[in-house]
This record gives C-alpha cells, structure tokens and sequence, in this order.
C-alpha cells in the first residue's frame, strides 16, 4: 500500500511496536541525560552562588557549549566515546546544563538576604540555610530550569538516531529521505506529546509546597534512574554480527525491507547516519553497513561490496533533473549540463569520491581538477543573464557534482549561479525543486522510480533492473506529473551496497549477501 492510501493512522497501528520501542528510547535518552545534567547543574549553581566572582565564567561557558550545533557536537562526541547511547547522552548532557546552572543560581541569589540574616540569628550553619531556608524557596526557579531543560532535550534527541542510539529521530529521518509523510510525521507527533507531557508534569511539581515536593524528589530520581537503566541494559539478540543501516534503507523495498523478504536475513540492525556509518565499520563497531557503491570511503577504510547475487539492489544512474521552466527561462542551460554526460564511470566517481572523503579536498578542488583534465574548464564569465539555482543532497558526491555544474555553467554562459547545497534527504531536494526554490539537482534513476513515484511493486521489479526502461519511465513519468525533465545521465551507477571490512570478509568466507545469511543462520 503506498502512503496516499495509507492513513498515518493506519501506519502507526503496523509500526506500533517499533514505535513504542522508539518512543522508550527516546524516553531513556532524555530522562538518563537530564539525570546527569541535574546532579552537574545543581552543584555548579549553588557554587556559583557562593562565589558570585566566578559566576559570569561559569555561565558563559555553559552558554558556549549550547550555542555548538547539535549535529557537529554529536560529531565532536564519536571520536572519544564512539556511537550509540554514550555520546548522545553526553552531547544532551551539555545542552541541559545552562537553564540548570542558571535558574539554579538566580533562585538561590534571588532569595532576600533578610531572610538569610534571620536564619543566621537563628543559629543555622551555611548547609542548614542551603537546605532548609535557600533551596526550598528558589525550587520553583530551579524547577523552571529543569523544564527548559527536559524540553530541550526531548527535541535534540530527535538527532540521537544519526549515531545509532535510537530514539524517534529513526522515524523522522527516515521519512525525510523516503518521501513519507506518515513516517515523518509517526516520529514527529509522538516527540512533541512527550515534550509537552513531561512539561506538564514537571509544572505540576513546580506547584507543590516543598514537604510535598521534597518526597517526590526524594524518590523520583530512584524511578529515573531505574526506568533509564533499562535503555543501557545489555539486549540479547540473534545475530552474531551488527548491522548499521540508514533510515532511508531502512523503510526501502530495495534495503532492508528486501534484504528480509528475498534473502530472509535476520541480522541485529542499528540505525546509524551514513556520515558515521563508515568509520564505525572500519573501527570495528560495525560488522556490516549500507554503504554506495561509487562511496570513497569504500577504498579509504578497505571496506569491500557483498556481491548482490539475488539483485534486489536495481540501478542508480546519475542525471540532472530539471525544471521545464527553467530550461525555457534558460535556453543554454540543458546544453551546458549534457557536457558531463557520459564523462563520469563507476570508477571513477569512486576515486573523485575518495579524495573528499579521505584526502580532504574541498568538493571545489576536486570538480576543478576534474573538468581541467578532461579539458572542460573555463574561466568564469561573471555574467548577467539570471541567476540559476543549484541543490545537492546532503553528502560528498553531490557537493562535487554542484561544483562542477556552477563551474560549467559560470564558464560556458552568462549566467550566474547560487548554489543551496546540504539540502538533506531525497524529499527536502525534490521539494525544493518542485516548489521552484531551485532549478535542478543531480538525482538517481532507481530514487526517482521507487521513492518518488512508488509505482505498484510488480511493475516496478519489472523495470527496476533495466537502466535503460527505468530511465525513459523516470523521465515520461516525471514530465507528465511534475514539468521535470531528466537530462542524459553522466555515467555511473551508485546504487546501494551491503559491506563488510575486508580482512574480516575473507577470515568468515562472506563474499555474497546469500554467504552472509548462511552465516548468520550457522552462528545463531
């Protein structure tokens, strides 16, 4: 059933389990985190409070490490605690302390000094004031904290899902690459109620009168922690290797949902970011990964492609998609972006791949280089003609592939170009296309047949493995429904691939996906 006949109700129902599991992750991240960042923050404000000289300090690094973008944080995380749950309830950890540290410390210095001078009168030592007269009347502030805190935290951990610890953010970003608005939205909604749920129980805290309150903080972190360990618990599961797969292979006929119904592969799965996904093999965290075929990690990590022998992965011919109006607001614009076509091989785009990923080169080096050598290259024209507007997906070969179609276009026309490169998944591209944010973006035959035109399944396996049908479908299909044309491809083929490290393919005798089923099946 595609997703326009399938109610997002009806979706939630068949995925309920995975949900529920998701949701508990999401649940663990967040409580587990906020735990930490509790016991952190509360010390740090009262500290502060004490010596006010060094608050300014201790309160603009907290706001320093909030201001990190999530993603490069998590990123900063991998290379010290690896993937998983570690360094996303580290990286959620730092978000949580500033609102902790802050409230934490206005509530205390907020509280009259009167009332601390008559505490003092009274013969109360500084832990009696702390406990008894300072810390019950700033609770409702520091209470307040803890919320920003929890809220922040329930939305960041949407991102957990991108170094393999699981979370709601699975659903989100798979429905982002997959063109399903079900599943963005099964991940979306669930992530909001929690927000708002934890939210109101926390405000129904901050309302208590302090004895009250005092038993429930008393026993509330002992709840957390145990309701929290059972995310950290060791799972058992019946595979001797792991998996990392993307969120977008994850929901495909030609990833995971085909692996399991063709070859009948049962193997544990996690769901990782392709941006980490390879070093994670390569460190030995992963024993198998969803990678791309003409990827240049491939070489950098000496990873090697299990041999498709039962085809469930079709064709991904490379070719610019363009708006029809586009080509007529710019009538040399097809011409210029047909010089790539044909130029490009399997190979190398491997190598042209391999030189971002593992030598460093800026995609702009590499596509100049590239168009120098195959005599290709000329200087820009600086023209005036219109602005062309040029996307990419959210990783290396597409960065290339943009640069050296600004590169063709600056040196062959008068036109000038903006590029909007990084535009994530398949879905955040192709609508940005269609609601005329750009005007092309390079695209793959087997994405525009199965994920964003979803033909009957039959119809597609018919075509899917046939470069040439699929690509005249894609094009008659895509002009018909969309006003977009596909232009002539530019010559490889990067379609999926499962992959192993090489050594540890050669030492198990897994050469094959069908010599990895029967692995698995033997060392259950």
């Amino acid at each position: 059933m595609s997703e326009n006949q399938q109610s997002l109700w009806q979706f939630m129902s068949e995925q309920s389990d995975k949900l529920l599991n998701q949701t508990f992750q999401h649940v663990g991240l967040t409580f587990i985190s906020l735990l930490f960042a509790v016991l952190i923050g509360l010390p740090l404000g009262i500290l502060i409070a004490r010596k006010r000289k060094i608050s300014g300090s201790v309160l603009a690094f907290a706001g320093v490490l909030q201001t990190i973008p999530s993603i490069a944080l998590l990123g900063f995380m991998i290379p010290l605690l690896g993937i998983g749950a570690k360094p996303a309830i580290v990286a959620l950890l730092i978000y949580a302390l500033l609102p902790i540290i802050r409230n934490t410390y206005t509530g205390i210095v907020g509280v009259d000094a009167s009332i601390r001078e008559a505490a003092k009168a009274m013969g109360m030592n500084n832990w009696q004031i702390l406990f008894k007269v300072e810390l019950p009347l700033a609770m409702p502030v520091i209470l307040a904290g803890i919320r920003t805190a929890t809220v922040i935290n329930v939305g960041v951990a949407t991102l957990a899902s991108y170094i393999a610890a699981g979370g709601l953010g699975e659903f989100i970003f798979g429905g982002i690459s997959l063109n399903n608005t079900n599943m963005i939205l099964a991940g979306a909604i669930p992530a909001a109620v929690l927000a708002i749920v934890l939210d109101g129980l926390l405000a129904l805290l901050q309302n208590l009168n302090f004895k009250r309150l005092r038993k429930v903080l008393l026993v509330l972190p002992i709840f957390l922690l145990i309701l929290s360990g059972f995310y950290l618990l060791p799972k058992a599961y019946g595979s001797s290797l792991t998996a990392g797969f993307t969120p977008e292979f994850m929901g495909r006929q030609d990833g995971d949902l085909g692996l399991k119904s063709v070859y009948g592969l049962k193997i544990h799965t996690i769901v990782i970011s392709d941006a980490v996904m390879y070093k994670a093999a390569f460190e030995k965290e992963l024993d198998v990964i969803s990678g791309y075929s003409t990827d240049g990690r491939l070489k950098a990590f000496d990873l090697t492609i299990l041999k498709d022998d039962q085809r469930i992965f079709p064709p991904y011919y490379a070719a610019p998609i363009v708006r029809e109006s586009s080509l007529k607001k710019f009538p040399e614009l097809e011409k210029v972006l047909n010089l790539l076509a044909g130029k490009i091989s399997d190979s190398i785009m491997t190598d042209l791949n391999y030189k971002t990923d593992q030598l460093h080169q800026s995609p702009e080096k590499v596509a100049k280089d590239f168009l120098i050598s195959r005599n290709l290259f000329k200087v820009s024209k600086n023209g005036k003609a219109g602005i062309v507007r040029i996307g990419s997906k959210i990783f290396g070969e597409q960065y290339i592939l943009a640069e050296m179609y600004k590169m063709l276009i600056q040196g062959n026309t008068d036109y000038k170009v903006a590029t909007k490169t990084g535009l994530g998944g398949t879905k955040i591209c192709f609508d940005a296309l269609v609601n005329d944010q750009i005007d092309f973006y390079p695209e793959y035959t087997g994405t525009g047949l199965l994920v964003l035109l979803q033909p009957k399944a039959e119809f597609a396996k018919q075509i899917a493995h046939d470069k040439d049908k699929t690509y005249r479908y894609v094009n008659d299909e895509f002009r018909k429904k969309f006003q977009i044309k596909w232009l002539t491809p530019i010559g490889f083929n990067n379609s999926y691939a499962l992959m192993m490290r090489r050594k540890q393919s050669k030492e198990l005798g897994v050469y094959t996906i069908t010599d990895l089923k029967q692995y698995l099946d033997n060392n259950k």
